[in-house]
């Protein structure tokens, strides 16, 4: 919930010029829905493709407040991001009143599949979200939580979706609270998920499908994240405000 429309405009101008020379590497924005229209309209031709923060899976009927696979395709996005911890619910941050932030945001491992498979029936690429509360890694259940996610997010996808599908890694305990999960684990995390498409779908496809870290990256820890061998991307949070500090982590990448 950032950046007015004005304000996204001048974010994703100033990333076409900054970015403008950089090959080899895939951008997506993905700003809010007020400002999806104006950003299409800027990145129409562009290096930078469009995305969504997210949607629901019907297309349309009396679905107040939400927004349909059908609207964000008119709007010329090509990608959306699914199960985000904050619309499941999970953030990094500390709060006693879990119960009552549980029932404001009710993203599940269900809609989140239901939500996958209308993305692709339109031809939107779901960027799928999963990742461990800190009591849970504490508790040494990182991998557990994650591969249940995972087993459900991507449930009776065909074998060419499980390949399309972008799956981002996020330690919910390392958004937004300036914490990091350190490279070696986030790719060894990473490596896992990939170890879990593959028993649901084939190596073929594990080794083509994306895997994403996100969770605090920022320009001076990017390079050694984006250059651990399992990890193919990141999905930056807070540095995207910020035109030099996002370009800085897409050169991170090279």
């Amino acid at each position: 919930m950032q950046k007015t429309v004005a304000e996204a405009l001048d974010l994703v101008n100033a990333l076409k010029q900054s970015t403008s020379g950089i090959t080899g590497v895939e951008i997506v924005v993905c700003p809010p829905f007020t400002a999806l229209s104006e950003v299409g309209k800027a990145t129409a031709g562009s290096r930078i493709e469009l995305g969504a923060q997210g949607m629901f899976w019907k297309e349309q009927g009396a679905w107040t407040s939400q927004i349909s696979p059908l609207m964000l395709v008119d709007l010329g996005c090509k990608y959306v991001i699914v199960g985000h911890s904050e619309t499941r619910g999970r953030f990094g941050t500390v709060d006693a009143d879990l119960e009552r932030r549980l029932s404001y945001f009710s993203e599940t491992d269900d809609s989140v599949n239901l939500k996958a498979k209308a993305a692709f029936a339109h031809n939107l690429t779901p960027i799928v979200c999963c990742g461990e509360l800190l009591e849970e890694r504490k508790a040494g259940y990182t991998d557990d939580v994650v591969s249940a996610q995972i087993r459900k997010d991507l449930e009776a996808l065909s074998a060419e979706q499980a390949a399309s599908v972008v799956i981002a890694y996020e330690p919910v305990w390392a958004i937004g609270t300036g914490e990091v999960c350190d490279a070696l684990e986030a790719s060894r995390v990473c490596g896992m998920i990939r170890q879990v498409v593959a028993e649901m779908y084939g190596d073929s496809v594990a080794g083509r499908a994306r895997v994403q870290y996100g969770g605090s990256v920022k320009p001076d820890n990017a390079a050694e994240l984006l250059h651990e061998p399992e990890i193919d991307g990141a999905l930056v949070g807070g540095a995207s405000l910020k035109e030099p500090d996002f370009t800085a982590i897409i050169r991170g990448a090279l």
